[in-house]
């Protein structure tokens, strides 16, 4: 399994950005796909995860009703629809992939830098 983030950069506070993760080598529809992010000088944190076959999403607080996770079956891509941004967002977001009957996160993705600006 593969997993390739994109789409970070720098936004405004109250702007948008839209991360992608384009996956790769499996169906993943026995899959629960994850979004973590680590702020600088913080540990990694989950924010939100899919569950590949049908779409369901689970989100932290932090992030509710301002982020939007969904996917694309066709492309095998994931997205991270994130509005409203905050300067407290700006970390490096990672995308992440386990099997659903597997506790922990396996499969990891480059991270890709968003900062939100003040």
């Amino acid at each position: 399994v593969q997993l390739q983030a994109s789409g970070g950069g720098l936004v405004p506070a109250g702007g948008s950005l839209r991360l992608s993760c384009a996956a790769s080598g499996s169906t993943f529809t026995s899959y629960v796909m994850g979004w973590f992010r680590q702020a600088p000088g913080k540990e990694r944190e989950f924010i939100a995860s899919l569950l590949w076959s049908n779409g369901n999403t689970h989100y932290v607080d932090s992030v509710k009703e301002r982020f939007t996770v969904s996917r694309d079956t066709a492309k095998k891509t994931m997205y991270l629809q994130m509005n409203n941004l905050k300067p407290e967002d700006t970390a490096v977001y990672y995308c992440a992939a386990r099997i659903r009957t597997v506790p922990d996160f396996g499969f990891w993705g480059q991270g890709t830098l968003v900062t939100v600006s003040s």
